[in-house]
């Protein structure tokens, strides 16, 4: 094991800091591998190039400090032959540098895929700024110096990643983040953003788990079942409209008490009709939810809660949810899932929409958008709906795994470049390296 990846976040800054302050990694056409813009990181790069469960020809990852706070930066860029790079920033505490590359790799590849399936010119990126142990990380003016940071951090990008909200991100983050970058979305409506996604994400979410019943033969969620594991914001949503469909009964968990205490008061004074609505109050590593018998599982909390301990306690024909990847090992998991008899609908299929909601801000906006409502419907050829059966189907009559199918799919429109600006993100890059 590398002992770059070993080490903590700290002390990788350190190690950062002591080199310049900046690293770049990024694809090699030429000698067909990850090489890296420095000799100390060619154990990064070579661990990029042999890795087979998270690395898929990335093109590039950069590496940054905030000038003053001292905090880790990374910007992740899958593909960019559809466009470029975008997808959200997560602010999240993490134990070691491989975890920060292996969540940040693989979200972006996500994006890559989620865009594509999505019918968006848009590449696949991912943002990551990593929470230090003892920053004021609650603090208001903190949180603004952070993410002005990390806006000056992606300007320097000129323009290959495009950056957005995302886990441990919110609104006045993302107003933050455009002070110092235009190259940014999900910014507040006050300055001209679509401002928060999480309720278009939630009813894409509710239209894959429609889907995925009709393919079952198992009807519409009016009367059925459904657990999650996380009752955050998307989850707050998730669970509207599911009371608007009728379901019977829903089952939450959630580790944040605060959260918990906010659910159900807006749910004791706004009403849930006649769904029977429970949220529990969950210990961190709390996994009794995973056991609950249900008609649809939804994972909506963090991703790789999925594994083959998590994959045996299921009692549901369906898992459905808004978390990204869901799968602790998508070589292996979602075969057990199949194994089991259950119907998996890979995360980027479902949660497409917070991207589509967002990703075309710099086109205007327009009241009840048909641009976006499409993709509720179940006539267009790119419609949620349509797209998870067509995953399904595949899978079905291929005798494949649904992630294999999903990938596949996806994999093929990720090949079809943007009618204009084909792969600019690479001559982008190029020009990066070239730089430094």
């Amino acid at each position: 094991m590398s002992g770059l990846l070993e080490l903590d976040p700290e002390g990788f800054i350190d190690q950062l800091r002591a080199h310049g302050g900046r690293a770049t990694l990024y694809w090699d056409d030429a000698q067909g591998k990850m090489v890296a813009d420095a000799p100390w990181l060619d154990e990064l790069a070579a661990w990029m190039t042999s890795d087979t469960r998270d690395v898929h020809h990335h093109e590039a990852v950069f590496l940054g400090i905030g000038p003053e706070t001292g905090a880790l930066f990374g910007a992740f860029v899958h593909a960019t032959v559809r466009g470029q790079g975008a997808g959200g920033l997560r602010f999240w505490p993490y134990a070691r540098l491989e975890d920060v590359l292996r969540d940040g790799l693989r979200l972006s590849l996500g994006m890559s895929r989620k865009s594509a399936l999505a019918g968006l010119w848009w590449g696949g990126g991912k943002g990551i700024i990593v929470r230090r142990p003892d920053a004021p990380w609650q603090d208001p003016t903190y949180r603004r110096t952070l993410y002005r940071e990390y806006g000056g951090f992606t300007t320097s990008l000129r323009g290959v990643y495009i950056t957005a909200e995302d886990v441990g991100s919110g609104p006045a983050d993302m107003a933050s983040v455009f002070e110092t970058t235009r190259y940014v979305t999900c910014v507040p409506p006050a300055v001209g953003g679509s401002g928060n996604p999480s309720a278009a994400t939630a009813k894409g979410v509710v239209c894959a788990m429609e889907a995925a019943l009709d393919h079952l033969g198992r009807g519409e969620l009016r009367g059925k079942t459904i657990a999650m594991q996380g009752a955050g914001n998307v989850a707050g949503f998730m669970i509207d409209e599911l009371v608007a469909r009728g379901v019977g009964r829903i089952i939450a968990t959630e580790i944040s008490a605060d959260r918990v205490a906010e659910v159900r008061a807006r749910l004791s004074r706004e009403g849930h009709g006649s769904t029977s609505i429970e949220i529990r109050q969950a210990a961190p590593g709390d996994r009794q939810i995973f056991a609950e018998p249900c008609d649809v599982f939804a994972p909506n909390a963090l991703g790789g809660v999925l594994d083959p301990e998590t994959i045996a306690m299921l009692q549901t024909p369906i898992v459905c949810g808004a978390a990204n990847n869901q799968l602790l090992d998508d070589r292996r998991d979602d075969r057990l899932l199949a194994e089991r008899g259950i119907a998996y609908v890979p995360d980027f299929v479902a949660n497409r929409m917070g991207i589509v909601n967002c990703a075309n801000e710099q086109y205007g906006q327009v009241d009840g958008d048909p641009a976006i409502e499409r993709h509720f419907g179940r006539t267009w050829d790119n419609a949620v709906f349509v797209v998870t059966k067509r995953v399904l189907e595949r899978a079905a009559r291929e005798g494949i795994t649904t992630s294999r199918a999903a990938n596949a799919l996806a994999d093929e429109a990720c090949r079809v470049p943007h009618p204009i600006w084909g792969h600019r993100g690479r001559t982008i890059i190029d020009g990066l390296v070239k730089k430094r």
